[in-house]
């Protein structure tokens, strides 16, 4: 019972020492906060609002992409004090989205391989007990969600660049036990091809996010046919046509697919999402427009507010209309909704997961953590890591604080790429790049 006391003890000092260290850091603002790779490290926190922004091209628009290297042997993501990461998986073609099935396995869809792959850990370890191909023969499959949500579900639906399918699923398959159903066809699949889905916590609504397919709809038109004005009486607000129409969306449709309905609009390329547990709020992580400077416009999270339009290709973050367009939408200057949690530009959210484990510090229940894939658009890097975006009842602060750094070498070479986030069962993070194709579990208190 005593050594029982004192590794709690032990326990509570080190929380407390992890969470004393991160409070201890400066909270930057303003363009303090427009840093690049060599100033993340764990514990850094941000906050951008609107009014920080930038004019546009202060800087030239740049073409940095990253040239990604073998991971070094002893490299791993760096986190905060009492975290730690182990390899769970490495050399996957493409790990993109994760997501954690009710019995605890970790389905991942390996994008570029066509598949969906299945790990199931061995208890308490990052060591999976086995592994398995659930489905291949798919098209650049993202998207995972179980159906109904909850213990047992019955389906597992993906998201292909061009279709939402399903699969008949029992607890604990690790191979699909039939053929893809069709359940949404004739997605627009070019350029932005990265499809999530998510279900209503009710399991009544199935919410799938279509990025757009250009920077800023150079081949959408002038005008959509019928004239402006009569498209805008009968759309939703803000709703892009020609090449454009029906992407920057996020959509609704019942669990079969049938009664398709616009949720949301001018979301250039919602990559992530994510139902928040505390209150059911649907939220996005967005990638923003390029080529108007290192630090314009801000990335963002945000909760999708229904029949709201958040300014793409006219506007962004807010009335900041976009030079490219100026003049052409007045009609929608005051209706663009603002973003709920500002990130830094060029950053590439991809993933948003809301923790609702019991492994990590209390302090950390309710937060979300977000996968920044990295910048090609701006001079000096940024992004490349996982943040933490800080919730007070349920309610975002619009602060974020770097979690897992480290994936970057040098100015010129990268080892990492984050792009999924999930919560395990035992509430450990789950993480996927796709730079050396490497998955991780990250733990408090454990070695």
């Amino acid at each position: 019972m005593m050594q029982i006391a004192g590794l709690a003890g032990l326990a509570l000092v080190l929380a407390g020492s992890a969470l004393a260290q991160q409070a201890d850091q400066p909270l930057l603002s303003g363009e303090k906060a427009f840093g690049d790779w060599t100033a993340d490290r764990p514990g850094v926190r941000r906050l951008l609002k609107p009014e920080d922004l930038q004019k546009p091209y202060v800087t030239e628009s740049a073409s940095n992409s990253s040239d990604v290297t073998d991971r070094p042997e002893d490299a791993r993501p760096k986190l905060p004090p009492g975290f730690s990461a182990e390899l769970v998986a490495s050399g996957i073609d493409n790990p993109r989205v994760v997501r954690v099935a009710p019995n605890g396995d970790l389905f991942v869809a390996d994008s570029m391989s066509n598949q969906i792959r299945v790990y199931r850990l061995a208890e308490g370890s990052a060591k999976p007990a086995e592994a398995s191909i659930f489905a291949k023969g798919l098209t650049r499959p993202y998207g995972i969600a179980f159906y109904p949500p909850g213990d047992k579900p019955q389906w597992v639906y993906v998201a292909n660049s061009n279709s939402v399918v399903r699969f008949p699923y029992r607890d604990g398959d690790l191979e699909a036990s039939g053929q893809p159903e069709t359940i949404v066809a004739k997605i627009p699949a070019s350029h932005h091809w990265t499809r999530d889905i998510a279900f209503s916590a009710d399991g009544k609504t199935l919410y799938l996010s279509v990025g757009s397919g250009s920077n800023i709809a150079e081949d959408m038109g002038g005008e959509p046919k019928g004239g402006l004005e009569d498209w805008a009486k009968v759309q939703p607000l803000g709703a892009a046509w020609g090449s454009e129409q029906g992407r920057a969306d996020v959509l609704a449709f019942d669990p079969d697919g049938n009664n398709r309905r616009t949720v949301a609009t001018g979301l250039r390329n919602c990559s992530g999402m994510s139902v928040q547990p505390a209150t059911g709020a649907l939220w996005c992580v967005v990638n923003e427009r390029d080529e108007l400077g290192d630090d314009v416009p801000f990335e963002y999270a945000t909760a999708v507010k229904d029949g709201a339009f958040y300014g793409w290709p006219w506007y962004y973050i807010g009335g900041n209309e976009d030079p490219r367009y100026k003049g052409a939408r007045p009609d929608l200057a005051g209706k663009v909704t603002l973003p709920d949690v500002l990130i830094q530009a060029h950053s590439a959210p991809l993933n948003i997961a809301f923790y609702d484990g019991a492994n990590f510090p209390a302090d950390y229940l309710g937060d979300a953590f977000v996968a920044l894939h990295g910048s090609w658009n701006r001079n000096v890097r940024t992004g490349y890591k996982v943040v933490r975006l800080k919730f007070k009842d349920g309610k975002p602060t619009g602060e974020y604080e770097d979690f897992a750094t480290g994936f970057v070498i040098s100015d010129d070479e990268v080892w990492g790429r984050p792009v999924g986030v999930a919560v395990a069962k035992d509430g450990a993070l789950i993480l996927t790049e796709d730079g050396n194709g490497t998955i991780w579990r990250i733990t408090y208190g454990q070695s």
